[in-house]
């Protein structure tokens, strides 16, 4: 089914088409954007005057002689030099939000079908703890998958380990020398970890030891049987505790595939830039230049004068190697705001080499922790775990403070899907191309833009529906007639029917947080509702059963919003 805009949008164009035939005039409909103006806005008329060299107001003003005050509209006028102003009716609006109750798509455009989109999100380093910096790569790629998947569209989620590079001849060093197996068998990538910094410091050290660990690179890179089966330990223990972590935060990939998988196409990659004269050598190494672009960038070093390819390389292999699998209709790489350099250079590289399939770099600001939050030894980085740890231990105690008579597993179960719930939204929540400020008061507050609060708004509209059910067994409130009488109800059914076009936003401008305040005014207009109109307490039958529709409609809305952003919506909090 079609949006609340681009219903009027059609509208309006049909009017457009009447009014001045042939014309090229946008018919783009917007959101109001003060109360006083109505529901919905055109502008067109603004950039339409020049084109028919007519005031714009006389624009608006043929506009609106054409545009039908029936069905979906109320009423519609002309304000300032030109701007359309349209109110929805009430009865309008409410046959839309009945079509919406059928559609399986919860008013989410189709517009992705048949495209295939492929988002390279998360990728930690192998034998290295997942930390809090992992989080908004993580949530946030996975949060664009549901997405585009909403939109209708094929989305493969791949996970790009760091799994290969010279860290591993350092590794396979400090294994053999360093190893703690108990340690090993307690926590082994806290172990992995602890060895390859030994290692690491050796070599920084000890001339000898960084020759060794150089050959056992090289061991590694020919294929040598006892490296090899080291290498893929390393890598199997790593994934242990990853995939923990993302069993933990609902996340999942349709492949993992690591920096090795495409090692083999480096020298192919670094040939064809050669013969395509995209890069030539320099000092001894193989660099791509772009002094003679229009907006020149920094060398890019392809193989560096030791033999060994750099990130271009994988990264080049990597492009052509999905055009060739998927046949993609884009791919969205999710990495923090200090790689944009690289993505500039590759994508640019990638384009010369005859690269079609359009490549964006979403990038985000860095997750700031204040001072004190979580404790942590040594001043290393703080495990993504022991964040999900903590935010499930608070969690718990709003929960047991809440609801005393649950049930403990279902105290429980509640406590991980708030817990786990606040983390992601309050980074989901903010512009992704800003730094995160975290704080536990404002992630877990139940009265403010966190995800408890939403989740709460969708538990209490559940509860409205289910005492209705259990008070009035007669009454069908699933198949009520909609009224929309009271402002709270029509605001209300208009928050609710601007999810859909929430989410297109979201997709577009690779922005969850466009999501999330909608979700936020959805929750607020439902608190609205329910504290200025009786549901269950209204005396007429056909008003009572009408509220609580649209509670039902609330509840699933929120639901599947927050879905969208990887939140559960337990059925009480």
């Amino acid at each position: 089914m079609k949006t609340i805009l681009d219903t009027l949008s059609s509208l309006v164009a049909g009017a457009i088409a009447r009014a001045f035939p042939g014309a090229d005039i946008p018919s783009g409909v917007l959101p109001a954007t003060r109360p006083e103006f109505g529901d919905a806005q055109w502008n067109g008329a603004l950039a339409a005057a020049k084109t028919l060299r007519k005031p714009p107001r006389a624009v608006a003003e043929a506009v609106l002689k054409e545009l039908p005050l029936d069905g979906l509209l109320e009423k519609a006028d002309i304000a300032g030099p030109g701007f359309l102003n349209l109110t929805l009716s009430p009865a309008g609006l409410a046959a839309w939000l009945d079509e919406l109750s059928r559609d399986p798509f919860h008013g989410v455009p189709q517009e992705g079908a048949g495209e295939r989109y492929i988002i390279d999100y998360s990728s930690p380093n192998v034998a290295k703890p997942m930390h809090i910096a992992h989080i908004r790569s993580t949530v946030i790629g996975d949060a664009l998958k549901r997405i585009h998947r909403a939109l209708g569209r094929e989305v493969l989620g791949d996970n790009h380990l760091g799994d290969w590079g010279t860290q591993f001849g350092i590794l396979i060093m400090g294994y053999r020398r360093f190893l703690d197996p108990a340690a090993l068998a307690d926590s082994p990538v806290d172990e992995l970890q602890r060895i390859y910094i030994l290692s690491h410091a050796k070599a920084d050290e000890d001339p000898a030891w960084k020759d060794a660990c150089r050959a056992e690179l090289v061991k590694l890179q020919q294929g040598d049987p006892d490296n090899t089966a080291l290498w893929e330990k390393f890598i199997a223990l790593s994934m242990e505790e990853f995939n923990r972590v993302y069993d933990r935060l609902g996340v999942s990939f349709e492949m993992t595939r690591g920096e090795s998988y495409y090692r083999a196409r480096d020298p192919e990659i670094a040939s064809m830039l050669e013969r395509k004269g995209l890069a030539r050598e320099s000092e001894g190494a193989l660099v791509a230049f772009f002094d003679g672009d229009a907006d020149p960038l920094p060398p890019c070093i392809i193989r560096k004068s030791d033999g060994g390819y750099n990130y271009a390389a994988s990264d080049l292999a990597t492009v052509f190697t999905r055009n060739e699998d998927f046949a993609p209709t884009a791919v969205l790489y999710v990495t923090d705001e200090r790689q944009q350099l690289h993505f500039r250079q590759f994508f640019r590289l990638a384009e010369k080499a005859g690269n079609t399939t359009p490549l964006f770099h979403v990038w985000f600001g860095l997750m700031r922790l204040p001072e004190g939050l979580l404790s942590t030894r040594n001043g290393r980085a703080i495990k993504l775990e022991k964040l999900l740890d903590e935010a499930e231990r608070r969690a718990r105690e709003l929960v047991d403070a809440a609801s005393p008579s649950l049930p403990e597993e279902e105290r429980a179960a509640i406590a991980k899907a708030v817990g786990i719930g606040a983390v992601k939204y309050a980074d989901l929540s903010q512009n992704p191309q800003s730094a995160v400020s975290f704080t536990w008061e404002k992630a877990l507050s139940m009265d403010g833009n966190a995800a408890p609060y939403l989740q709460y708004a969708c538990a209490r509209a559940r509860s409205v529906a289910s005492k209705h059910k259990e008070r009035f067994p007669d009454e069908d409130a699933e198949n009520a007639t909609i009224l929309l009488d009271a402002p709270q109800e029509k605001a209300l059914a208009l928050a609710i029917a601007r999810i859909g076009e929430a989410v297109r936003e979201a997709a577009r401008l690779a922005k969850p947080s466009a999501l999330a305040e909608a979700i936020y005014a959805l929750a607020g207009a439902y608190s609205a509702f329910y504290q200025a109109l009786p549901c269950l307490r209204a005396e007429n039958a056909a008003v009572r059963t009408s509220r609580v529709r649209l509670c039902l409609a609330s509840s699933r809305m929120l639901s599947f919003a927050l879905g969208l952003l990887g939140i559960e919506t337990p059925e009480r909090i």
